[in-house]
C-alpha cells in the first residue's frame, strides 16, 4: 500500500466549452524514476453528468473518487434529482479539507453539465476549490498550459476542444518524463458522459 500511495506523475487537462466539458489525461504512473504502470486510469465518471481527473497518489485518488460516486448516488436517491456541479465540487473540497491532518495527496479536476451550464473546478489536497475555464494539473501541466493559453477561446465547442486537449497532453508527453503511454479523453454534454475509444483518440492525433 505504501508503494501504491507513492505512485505519481501525471498530466491532466480540463476545458469548459459552450456545449459541455472535455477532459484528457495521459496514462503513465511513476514511482521515482520507475514507470510503475502504463495503463493508469485518471478519468473517472462520478455520475452521468459529472466527470473528474486525478493527479497524485493513486490510492488517495481512488479513495476520493469512491467517496464522490457514493455521495452523488445517495444525493440522487434522497432528493430525486442530480447533484449540481458546484455541490459535488464543494463535497470533494470538504472531504479533502477534513483530512488535513492526514491529507489526501491528490489534485483533482471535477466538472460537467447541469441546469446552470458547463463548469470545471480545480481541487487541491487541502480542499481549495477554484472555478476556471481551462485547467491543467500534474507534473506536465506547465507544458500543457502553453497550448491551452494559446488556443483556448470562450466560444469553443466540445468537438474543437477535444483536439486542443489532445494537443496539450501530447505536448506534455513529449517534454515531461513522468507523462506518457497514451492519451484518454472524455466529454460531458447534456447527453451525458462519454469516454472516447482508443481508436477515436488515435485518429484525432493523426489529424493534429
Amino acid at each position: 500500500m505504501e508503494d501504491e500511495k507513492r505512485l505519481k506523475g501525471t498530466t491532466t487537462v480540463g476545458i469548459t466549452c459552450k456545449d459541455g466539458v472535455v477532459f484528457a489525461t495521459e496514462r503513465r504512473a511513476t514511482m521515482g524514476n520507475l514507470i510503475a504502470h502504463k495503463v493508469a486510469d485518471k478519468i473517472f465518471k462520478v455520475d452521468e453528468h459529472i466527470a473528474a481527473t486525478v493527479a497524485g497518489s493513486v490510492a488517495d485518488a481512488q479513495t476520493l473518487m469512491k467517496y464522490l460516486k457514493a455521495e452523488a448516488a445517495l444525493y440522487k436517491m434522497r432528493n430525486a434529482e442530480r447533484i449540481s456541479i458546484e455541490s459535488a465540487a464543494a463535497l470533494a473540497s470538504n472531504i479533502l479539507h477534513s483530512n488535513r491532518f492526514y491529507p489526501l495527496i491528490v489534485q483533482a479536476l471535477l466538472g460537467g453539465v447541469d441546469d446552470t451550464g458547463a463548469k470545471i473546478y480545480s481541487l487541491d489536497p487541502t480542499g481549495g476549490m477554484i472555478l476556471d475555464k481551462f485547467i491543467s494539473t500534474g507534473s506536465g501541466s506547465p507544458i500543457a498550459y502553453g497550448v491551452l493559453e494559446d488556443r483556448y477561446t470562450e466560444d469553443l465547442y466540445v468537438e474543437e476542444a477535444i483536439d486542443i486537449a489532445i494537443k496539450a497532453i501530447k505536448s506534455a508527453i513529449e517534454r515531461d518524463t513522468f507523462s506518457g503511454n497514451g492519451i484518454r479523453v472524455a466529454i460531458v454534454t447534456k447527453e451525458g458522459f462519454k469516454m472516447l475509444s482508443e481508436e477515436e483518440v488515435e485518429n484525432r492525433i493523426k489529424e493534429i
